[in-house]
């Protein structure tokens, strides 16, 4: 192998933001692959870390395109765009010739950090050297070139481990940059069974959309949570159970900033494509593969779908009429005058 090793992180929205600006401040190699506004706000000002003692601009190396960052055979690949970009994403860069001329950027490590189930099985089509992240990060991207960072007393949690097996050196590796990063890093031996577990928490993702009270919102959580793991059981996939000793992340107040917002509410609220299909539409899938019912995941992807297409934006729509069984009394609850 030629070359520095870097990490290669493809996409600029909360997660390669806060990797590329926290892995610089570490002193790790790497280049962040930028476009559009996104790549002229971190030409221009570098990544705005918003956190809880302040603001911090970070000046990162970015690139307009993997082509542009010149990849060689000593470099890693961070998938860091949304679950619905990244059959796109890896079609664009799988075949890319390296600039050292030892093969094309599919013989590298590619890190896919993508909510959902699917993104492992896209890279590998293309990608024989795949490490699957489960993030648990409280950040947000409503900006370009910003992202809040409110976590403590680490920037966040992350679950690394090789798909579709384990892979020791690639993991260790991995896991040790992501730990040097402010991470609180682990290696799982069942990475397919860790999203899993993520995707369970990213149930309250697409609900926190609907226009619902704090327990309605929690009832209707509760309610796709329980299907999820039905269908889950039904099709024979095991649910990683949490480990022990992870932290328990904490969200400090960062000034001026709204908490609480996560990934789907902040796509809508930018009027961005949206992950509902790789979310609830995975369950959809899943259970309809293997004969499996699951009601209310199919009527939010319906639900959000329909109201993306639309263009609308968060806090516009109620919850489907699927959930008016289980969110009645919580209704009353939000309701109910202290």
């Amino acid at each position: 192998m030629s070359g520095r090793a870097r990490y290669i992180v493809v996409g600029a929205g909360a997660i390669g933001l806060l990797l590329a600006a926290q892995w610089t401040r570490a002193g790790v190699d790497v280049v962040l692959v930028a476009r559009g506004r996104g790549l002229d706000a971190v030409r221009e000002r570098g990544v705005t870390v918003r956190r809880p003692r302040g603001d911090e601009s970070v000046r990162v190396e970015v690139a307009a395109s993997v082509a542009d960052a010149a990849p060689t055979a000593a470099d890693s690949i961070v998938l860091a765009v949304k679950a619905q970009d990244a059959e796109a994403t890896i079609a664009e860069i799988a075949w890319l010739p390296l600039a050292d001329g030892e093969g094309v950027v599919a013989d590298l490590p590619i890190l896919t950090v993508q909510n959902g189930l699917v993104a492992e099985e896209t890279a590998l089509r293309r990608f024989p050297r795949v490490i699957g992240v489960s993030l648990g990060i409280p950040a947000s991207h409503l900006a370009p070139g910003v992202v809040v960072s409110p976590g403590s007393p680490v920037v966040g949690v992350a679950w690394v481990g090789g798909f579709p097996a384990s892979d020791p050196a690639e993991e260790e590796r991995h896991r040790s940059a992501l730990a040097r990063a402010g991470f609180a890093a682990f290696v799982e031996p069942d990475i397919a069974a860790a999203k899993r577990r993520k995707l369970l928490a990213n149930l309250r993702n697409v609900v926190e959309v609907f226009d619902a009270g704090i327990a309605e919102q929690a009832a209707a959580e509760s309610a796709l949570a329980s299907e999820t793991r039905r269908v889950f059981a039904a099709a024979g996939l095991d649910v990683a159970p949490p480990r022990w000793d992870a932290p328990q992340l904490q969200a400090e107040p960062v000034a001026g900033h709204e908490p609480g917002h996560l990934s789907t509410w902040q796509s809508f609220a930018r009027g961005t494509s949206v992950e509902t299909d790789f979310l609830s539409g995975e369950v959809v899938l899943l259970a309809r593969l293997v004969g499996a019912p699951a009601p209310l995941n199919a009527a939010i992807a319906r639900a959000l779908g329909a109201h993306a297409a639309r263009g609308g934006g968060p806090g516009e729509v109620p919850l489907p009429p699927a959930f008016d069984a289980v969110t009645g009394a919580a209704r009353a609850t939000d309701g109910a005058t202290p």
